[in-house]
């Protein structure tokens, strides 16, 4: 009978195929949601939870998840537009009309603000 002889190439060899094969995964749903930078994640929670009341375990959980739907929703690119434009949407005059009137600024308000209430009510953002 004769022996078979592994090197440590051979054992190497199930995490190469593994790795390759993670390489040439497309993204997934699940993938392009996780988009979100930490820092507006966590600015989102800290804000979410001031307005419901204060920093504690009650607020985070609702909080987080909110922003999880969120983000599951609108990519990171249209979340950050829609901001920009809620934000600027009050400034005076012919600046704050540049955020106001067109029709994108709109549109991404109105999917911000739909994704927002889904969230809230699918995580009981504000119940106590």
């Amino acid at each position: 009978m004769t022996e078979i002889r592994q090197t440590p190439a051979t054992y190497l060899l199930p995490f190469l195929f593994v790795g390759l094969s993670a390489c040439t995964e497309q993204p997934t749903a699940e993938s392009t949601s996780n988009d979100y930078p930490t820092q507006a994640r966590v600015e989102y929670v800290l804000q979410c939870m001031q307005k419901n009341g204060e920093q504690t375990y009650d607020t985070l959980y609702p909080c987080v998840c909110s922003i999880d739907k969120i983000a599951n929703s609108i990519n990171y690119d249209d979340y950050a537009e829609a901001l920009t434009f809620t934000y600027m949407r009050s400034a005076p005059g012919e600046a704050g009309g540049v955020f106001r009137d067109p029709p994108r600024a709109k549109e991404l308000r109105e999917r911000l603000k739909e994704a927002e209430g889904k969230a809230k009510s699918f995580c009981f953002v504000g119940a106590k």
